[in-house]
Formats: structure tokens, C-alpha cells, sequence
């Protein structure tokens, strides 16, 4: 039985938006250039992206309950028509360069098998990251992500993931256990290699998260990061007992940013500035692994604790990784797509317009605008939504255990 869930964003998430000051000031902050390309790429975006949406709604009627694997053929391309669109920010638009280092025989089988993915959340777009390497690799439209619930409710882009089949957590670990074996068993007949992406750290990383999980390191003797948080282990050990008989590897993925360019944002992307992300991926084999919960937690500690010595060397040496260099090119798929929509869409919008006599009145034209702002604060919220300063906090107090969900044993 698939549970009933809403796909509409909850009023307040638009309320609350409109009502903070920051929020209404990085509004009317964004630069000029930002807006100008807001605005077309928001009104292609999310029209097409409710397109999506609407297709992907009547194929979860018609041919789910009929066939769950021709379903999840049909929405592999279907979703792909909206990612693609991303990639397309990415490549063509921001032209942001994403360097792979990885052996050639991992290189070879990525795409080809079902692989758990971990990874530190270094940036704003490390999961943008993650999309252009699996479309690459021939896996976009089946690349999965545990993430937060509060995903699920952004306009297009979280409706899409729901009906790609991604595990959305609330953050209390009694109710998050039970959605993720539900959704682990879900993956056992999935009938195309998929990529399962769990960042361990529970957040993205910020200097001031940083000196908290120090502090919790040091009080608790354990290795001090630098440029990690500390993994919350649970999920992971989750994973790995509920889904070793059917994914044969973990991919173990670290990201870095050169310390002489600002981090990658979504509003950085929009304004077309580029930037240089490094990306190392390293394949273990599932069996490698301990069998105990304990063994499986011990060693996602010690994989972040050799992370955190990867970045710690690339920072004060400039050298980031021993393995190859891979060349992952620019298809111009996503070029396709961006343009096909745009005919589409701008088609659409030439026809529409004389036929409803919409700037013929003033009504029309008060409308028309109103549209226009909305595209502009639903781009807003996206980007909203992506910054690691809007991220989940880590409070450390000694009057309560939060501590211990630091390092969830």
C-alpha cells in the first residue's frame, strides 16, 4: 500500500517566506542580472515542471497498480525531462566545471550497478553534483536521495522526487526507521541500476556547525574534523543491513571547492558564474563490510575521519586526489531538452496570449504580472531552500542529550 500524500505547498511555507524580513530583503536584494534570468527560466521551469508533474500523476494512476516496473520506466524518462533542465544551469548556462577523479574500472561500472552512495555536504549544489555525474553515468532519472521531509512540499522539483520514489525523513529516528526499511524493501525489484545518495553528516557543513562537532569530538575523545562534520551513523547502518543482499557497492564520494573561489550557490548558477567543484569517488564493495551494526558504524566513522585527511591535505597543499582524472564531457542532451521546452512553452504562451485578450485589459495585465512575481518568489523559495545557512542547525547544550545525535551509534 502507497501512502496517501499531499502535492500541494503548504500556505504556510509561503507565508512564513513572505513574512521574514531577510527573506523579503534577499528578495529585493537579488541582482538585476539574477532577475533577468529568473524570470525565463523560472516561467519555463515550472510550467514545464508542472507538465511533468501532471505526467507523472497519471501514470502513478493508470500504471502503477497495473505494472510498478513499467511505471518506473516511464517516470525514469518522464522525471528526466525536468532534471535534464538543471543539468542544463550546470553545464551550458553557469558552465561550472566538475572534475572526476575516480579508477577507470569503477568509471566503467558506475551507471551499470545499484550502488549506495555517501558523501560529504560541502556545498550548496553537492546533490546538483550528484545529478550531473549520474546522468552521465545513464542514471539520473534512478538516482534516489534520503532527504529531509520538508523537500517533498517544494513546488515541482520536490513533487517530482516523490513520485521518483525518494525516502523523505521527519528527523526523529523512531518514525525514520520504519520509512526507510519500507522504502529499502521498495528498491529490492527495482528493475534498472539505481544510485541511493545519504549524506551521513545530517547537514551541510558551515564553520559554525564545524566548531560544534569539535567541541563534541573533544569532549568525547574522539578524532577532531576539520573539514567534516561527524557522521550520524544510524541511517547509514540502516542501509547497509537492509540493502547488502541486493547493492553490491557503496560508492564513497568526497567534494571540495577550491579555496580561492566563493562556494557554488543556485543563485550564483542563475547569475551564470561559474566555479570548479572536485569531486573523488571511491567503490567499495558491500561484503567489505562488517556484519555487526557496530562494525558498520565504525567504519562510515573512519571513511569520513580519511576524508577529512583528503580535504585537510588539498587545502594546504593543493593536492586533492591520487586517482585518475576522468573526462565526463558536456552532452548537449540537456542543451536539447532546455531548447525543446522553450519552443514549447514560448509556442504556448504566443498562442495563449491573443486568444485570452489577456494584456488587452487591465485585469489581464494585472494578472500577467502576478504570475510573473510568483514564478519570481518560487524561484526564490528553491534557492531559498538550498543554502546551507538555511540548513538544519547543530545545538549542542549541556542540559540535553543532543549530543548524542551527533554520532548516532
Amino acid at each position: 500500500m502507497i501512502p496517501k500524500r499531499s502535492l500541494c505547498l503548504p500556505s504556510n511555507l509561503c507565508l512564513l517566506f513572505l513574512s521574514k524580513p531577510k527573506a523579503r530583503i534577499a528578495l529585493a536584494a537579488m541582482a538585476i542580472p539574477a532577475v533577468l534570468a529568473i524570470v525565463p527560466i523560472g516561467v519555463v521551469f515550472i510550467l514545464s515542471g508542472l507538465i511533468v508533474n501532471l505526467m507523472q500523476v497519471v501514470s502513478f494512476i493508470l500504471l502503477r497498480p497495473i505494472s510498478k516496473k513499467l511505471y518506473r520506466k516511464i517516470n525514469k524518462v518522464v522525471a528526466e525531462l525536468l532534471w535534464l533542465e538543471l543539468i542544463w544551469l550546470i553545464d551550458w548556462w553557469a558552465g561550472i566545471k566538475v572534475e572526476l577523479y575516480v579508477d577507470s574500472d569503477t568509471f566503467q561500472l558506475m551507471g551499470k550497478e545499484h550502488a549506495l552512495v555517501i558523501c560529504n555536504h560541502r556545498s550548496d549544489i553537492d546533490w546538483l553534483v550528484g545529478w550531473l555525474v549520474a546522468q552521465r553515468s545513464g542514471c539520473l532519472g534512478s538516482a534516489l536521495a534520503i532527504m529531509k521531509k520538508e523537500v517533498m512540499f517544494l513546488p515541482v522539483i520536490g513533487w517530482s522526487m516523490w513520485f521518483s520514489e525518494y525516502f523523505f525523513l521527519e528527523r526523529r529516528w523512531t518514525k525514520d526507521e520504519i520509512t526507510l526499511k519500507s522504502g529499502f524493501q521498495q528498491l529490492e525489484d527495482f528493475p534498472m541500476p539505481f544510485w541511493l545518495a545519504l549524506f551521513v553528516e545530517g547537514t551541510r557543513f558551515t564553520q559554525a556547525k564545524l566548531m560544534v562537532a569539535q567541541e563534541f569530538a573533544a569532549s568525547r575523545g574522539l578524532p577532531i574534523p576539520r573539514n567534516v562534520l561527524l557522521p550520524r551513523t544510524k541511517g547509514f547502518v540502516s542501509s547497509v543491513s537492509q540493502m547488502r543482499s541486493f547493492v553490491p557497492a557503496i560508492y564513497d564520494c568526497t567534494v571540495a571547492v577550491p579555496k580561492n573561489q566563493p562556494p557554488p550557490t543556485l543563485l550564483r548558477i542563475f547569475r551564470g558564474q561559474s566555479s570548479v567543484v572536485k569531486l573523488q569517488i571511491r567503490r567499495h564493495s558491500m561484503q567489505e563490510l562488517p556484519e555487526t551494526a557496530d562494525g558498520i558504524g565504525q567504519w562510515c566513522k573512519d571513511v569520513f575521519v580519511t576524508k577529512d585527511a583528503l580535504l585537510e591535505k588539498y587545502f594546504a597543499k593543493g593536492t586533492f586526489s591520487d586517482q585518475q582524472l576522468q573526462n565526463i564531457g558536456r552532452p548537449v542532451k540537456s542543451l536539447i531538452v532546455v531548447l525543446l521546452w522553450s519552443c514549447l512553452i514560448g509556442y504556448g504562451i504566443f498562442k495563449f496570449v491573443p486568444w485570452s485578450s489577456l494584456l488587452s485589459s487591465w485585469k489581464g495585465i494585472a494578472f500577467s504580472a502576478t504570475f510573473l512575481v510568483l514564478v519570481v518568489i518560487v524561484m526564490q523559495i528553491l534557492i531559498h531552500s538550498s543554502e546551507s545557512e538555511r540548513s538544519t542547525p547543530l545545538n549542542i547544550t549541556p542540559q540535553d542529550q543532543t549530543k548524542e545525535r551527533l554520532v548516532q551509534k
